[in-house]
Formats: structure tokens, C-alpha cells, sequence
């Protein structure tokens, strides 16, 4: 495993190709719970990441809107993969860099192996700014949606545009 990304390096590639970011400081953040006094200050769609893998090792980072239902145990049929499970820790640093309670989009820069699918919440593409950890969770950084795209393929994840209401709407098989 390589040396994962810092956060200035993040903010020098988004710098480099024009992507504009704000960057708050904050305490430590791990769950969607934690930070709502925090998020309630910032403008845009706040996020959740979950880190998946299924049972023959495929893995994916789900980018959703923090209060997007997803339901894992129905996921799998919509991606055409194995039952899903959360990544284990370990997963999670050699092929992300980062921690639990920091998974975010910006951590697919640190995936150079591309073993990790990008999946995007279809919701946050309708909000001019999104949010997510810059990499650990003592901050969070806005971006617009476009450039969460622009990014994505920048650091060549395509992402998967995934509309999560489907797996609610849909009766259980």
C-alpha cells in the first residue's frame, strides 16, 4: 500500500483544475448524528459515505445525501454484484487511505488501483453544493456537484449515478 494523499495535496489537485472549495473546521465528526449542529450552518446537500465490499471482494463507496435511506440488503441486486456487507477497516486504509468515521468522496484519490466502484446519490447531483470530509473528519469541504463529477473523473473513477429511491419504492424479493 502507497502513502495515502494528505489534505493539502487533496486541495492542490482540486486548486490545480479549478475547483473552487470551502473548508470548515470542526471537531471530529463519525457519524451523520454527530455533525448536524455543525452541518446545519453550512450551505448545500450534506453527505454520508459508506464503504461496501460484496462476498467475492468487490468494493464500493456509496456518496449519498446524509438523509438518504439505502438499503444494503437490496443494493446488491441493483449493482448486479453479491451481497453486501461494510468494508472492514483495514479494507477501508489499504485501498481508500483513510479511516473509519473519514470515508468521503475525496478518498477515491488514494484508490490508484481503481479496485473501489464510485457510486453518487442521483439527490446530490440536484444541489448546487455538496459536502464531505477533506479526507479526515475534523473538517468538511463544499464543492459543487458539477465539480464532484469533474473530480470523480479527474482521479479516474467514473462514478455510477444511482437513484437510492428505487430500493425503497421496489417491494422485497
Amino acid at each position: 500500500m502507497h502513502t495515502p494523499i494528505t489534505r493539502d495535496a487533496l486541495f492542490a489537485l482540486l486548486d490545480e483544475n479549478d475547483i473552487a472549495h470551502k473548508t470548515l473546521e470542526h471537531p471530529p465528526v463519525f457519524t451523520v448524528k454527530d455533525g448536524q449542529d455543525i452541518k446545519a450552518k453550512m450551505i448545500g446537500a450534506n453527505t454520508k459515505n459508506l464503504f461496501l465490499k460484496d462476498k467475492v471482494g468487490a468494493f464500493f463507496l456509496i456518496c449519498a445525501q446524509s438523509d438518504t435511506q439505502i438499503k444494503i440488503n437490496r443494493l446488491h441486486t441493483m449493482l448486479g454484484c453479491k451481497r453486501l456487507s461494510f468494508g472492514k477497516p483495514d479494507y477501508l486504509l489499504q485501498h481508500l487511505g483513510v479511516t473509519p468515521g473519514s470515508v468521503t468522496l475525496f478518498s477515491v484519490m488514494n484508490d490508484t488501483e481503481n479496485r473501489v466502484q464510485l457510486i453518487i446519490d442521483k439527490s446530490l447531483l440536484d444541489h448546487d453544493i455538496v459536502n464531505f470530509h477533506p479526507l479526515k473528519n475534523t473538517a468538511t469541504t463544499a464543492i459543487s456537484s458539477s465539480d464532484m463529477i469533474k473530480f470523480a473523473k479527474i482521479v479516474h473513477h467514473e462514478p455510477l449515478i444511482m437513484d437510492f429511491t428505487s430500493l425503497t419504492d421496489e417491494t422485497s424479493h
